[in-house]
């Protein structure tokens, strides 16, 4: 097992890893920027190193840094959470270049999920479902592109190689303006990613977001743990994500989940990761890899009895997994809300002192969140600042409980999304089940 751990985020995810390691008995590192020190995890760590000033570009993505505290430290590994460096294969190959243990996939394996062409082709070749495409960069032939969209069907979506995070796509509805689509989102991915490559894929209406969650050790065992419905976003960002996805058959998720963790073993795969799918009339098109822990783990965690964190530990450490697919058992429902520091009727951040802070609590509730009564929310991250997640034996039970527990919240001091929230677990449409990802924005768009 490993000896000591660099935890290299902030935040809950951080705190998640300290309890993880703590209770593997794992010595922890907490690196922090300057405006961190308070961090809840920073003050209960066994060493605290400071990286740098607020600014992530001058501490958490500062990888010299992060290196330096393994070695003045002593540690064995780094582990990256999710954001900040975690999928940076340059950060990966660095950390196991100086002799430390990267607790995520190797530095080829990021590039190769990470590079959307490269990780579409590398899932065909494994047998996971894609979204009809152009196979492949879309170059300056316009005869040619106009063949491929019609291959395809209109609507098309152009999608730069090197985006993420809802940015760097176009949809376009017919050969009209298809050229003009293609140059103006090559132009934006060259300005914002330094890379003009784009490609092509059939645009799905009114799809549902639904990714499979894997862990994959090196002595060539992969599973896969269910799936999550993570539908209700806005801007590309998910807001709610809940598991097993409603109306999800046992024979389609092993289909696809069995796909998904042949994939693994094919591509050399360690650690955890997810794969992302659209999902539209009882058909997954995969769309990408996320090469690291998501925001969204604890809702399988529930539904499966299984810790991932202690998982990426222990595979970090060489173990195999310690249980096999058959082992995995799907039971009730689990349901989990961002809880975001920001202005529920515009968005805008609204960072500050918790004044006054009253969390939930009772049957099937849990809490990951770092804030605490005094604890001043700074404005230079990510606005959220907990995740409240719900479980139940059944769906309505996950709903119901989750509806409690948001009326239980106090978070003073600043404003929280906690409406927005409510919101949605009152909605007929989310009571039912399997809403699309368009549908959080229309109902807001209702509200403004």
């Amino acid at each position: 097992m490993l000896e000591k751990v660099v935890i290299a985020n902030r935040g809950e995810i951080a705190l998640r890893i300290l309890r993880a390691c703590k209770e593997l008995g794992i010595k922890t590192v907490a690196v922090h920027s300057t405006a961190d020190r308070d961090l809840k995890h920073v003050l209960l760590a066994d060493e605290r190193i400071c990286i740098g000033p607020a600014p992530s570009s001058k501490s958490y993505l500062n990888i010299p840094a992060l290196i330096a505290s393994a070695e003045v430290s002593g540690a064995d590994a780094i582990h990256p959470g999710y954001g900040f460096l975690s999928e940076n294969a340059d950060f990966a190959e660095q950390v196991e270049r100086s002799g430390f243990i990267f607790i995520g996939p190797t530095a080829d394996v990021i590039r190769l999920m990470g590079d959307k062409v490269s990780a579409i082709n590398a899932m065909k070749a494994a047998g996971v479902p894609c979204v009809p495409g152009s196979d492949g960069p879309v170059g300056n032939d316009a005869k040619k592109n106009k063949e491929i969209a019609e291959r395809i069907g209109y609507p098309v979506i152009i999608k730069a190689s090197g985006g993420g995070g809802g940015r760097g796509m176009r949809v376009v509805r017919s050969a009209a303006e298809l050229e003009e689509s293609i140059a103006m989102t090559k132009s934006e991915a060259k300005a914002a990613f330094n890379n003009d490559v784009v490609y092509m894929e059939k645009y799905l209406e009114n799809p549902r977001h639904v990714e499979i969650q894997v862990l994959a050790d090196t002595h060539g065992n992969a599973v896969y743990l269910a799936e999550r419905d993570c539908s209700m976003q806005r801007r590309h960002q998910k807001v709610v994500e809940e598991a097993p996805a409603p109306g999800i058959s046992e024979e389609l998720r092993r289909d696809i989940g069995s796909r998904c963790a042949k994939a693994c073993v094919e591509i050399g795969y360690r650690g955890a990761g997810t794969f992302e799918f659209l999902y539209e009339n009882g058909e997954f098109y995969f769309i990408e890899m996320n090469t690291r822990i998501q925001v969204e783990h604890p809702v399988t965690e529930m539904i499966t009895g299984i810790d991932l964190v202690k998982e990426q530990l222990r595979i970090a450490s060489g173990l195999p997994l310690s249980f096999s697919q058959d082992d995995v058992k799907v039971k009730g429902h689990a349901i989990e809300c961002r809880i975001n520091a920001e202005d529920p009727r515009n968005f805008l951040p609204s960072p500050g002192k918790v004044t006054r802070l009253h969390t939930p609590g009772g049957f099937g509730i849990r809490w990951d969140s770092h804030i605490y009564d005094g604890y001043t929310v700074p404005p230079h991250y990510d606005s959220m600042i907990a995740k409240l997640i719900s479980y139940g034996e059944n769906r309505a039970e996950a709903i119901s409980r989750m509806r409690n527990a948001l009326s239980e919240v106090i978070i003073e001091g600043l404003k929280t999304n906690i409406p927005i929230h409510e919101l949605i677990m009152d909605d007929p449409n989310f009571q039912q089940g399997g809403t699309n990802i368009h549908y959080l924005e229309k109902k807001l768009g209702m509200h403004d």
